[in-house]
């Protein structure tokens, strides 16, 4: 698995930043380091009309695709799993996400964003997740915060019981804090890397 102090997870309450936190220390990072060879992808909210509907992942690179949606009626999707009132798109999520998980040589950095519920009801994620932690190239990551008085989901446990595993738990009062702290943390490693 990972060495010590190469997996940093993010976690927090469902609307706190955390993606927005991410994407922050990426551009900080590629700022300080152009030539950083970073893979991955994070999810954002698709919104009409000031309501989300649903969830797209978005690669580094801008390429995007479905992740799930309150008003997808096709053929295929009553057989969709839920999580609350979305149906989540796995070949979706599959079709764009793993191929950025496959670990490369040339990589410095991998970014996850998430590893959530929805992500994996992919059987093919955890085990990507898991050969990005074995593959010894550093990792940032969001997780959900369970909810109040549940345990983690089994993968994310997983991921936060990893041995060196830094957890960095964001709220509204230190998301700025938090953003330096993960830059400066990375920024460090990546050096010696």
């Amino acid at each position: 698995m990972a060495s010590a102090g190469k997996c940093f997870l993010v976690t927090g309450a469902p609307g706190v930043g955390k993606t927005t936190l991410i994407i922050r220390v990426l551009e900080a990072l590629k700022l300080s380091n152009p030539n950083l060879k970073i893979q991955g992808f994070y999810t954002r909210e698709v919104r009409e009309g000031g309501e989300r509907i649903g969830f797209e992942v978005v690669t580094l690179d801008g390429r995007k695709a479905p992740l799930a949606s309150t008003n997808i009626s096709s053929s295929e999707s009553h057989r969709w799993p839920n999580v609350g009132r979305y149906k989540v798109d796995v070949s979706s999520f599959e079709s764009l996400a793993l191929p950025e998980l496959q670990v490369k040589e040339d990589s410095d950095l991998f970014v996850i964003d998430e590893v959530g519920k929805m992500e994996l009801f992919s059987s093919s994620f955890f085990p990507a997740v898991l050969r990005v932690l074995e593959s010894n190239i550093p990792l940032l990551a969001t997780v959900p915060l369970p909810k109040s008085g549940c345990r983690d989901i089994p993968g994310v446990a997983r991921l936060k019981n990893q041995t060196g595993a830094t957890i960095y738990t964001v709220d509204s009062s230190n998301r700025d804090a938090m953003k330096e702290q993960i830059y400066s943390n990375l920024a460090d490693l990546l050096q010696t890397h």
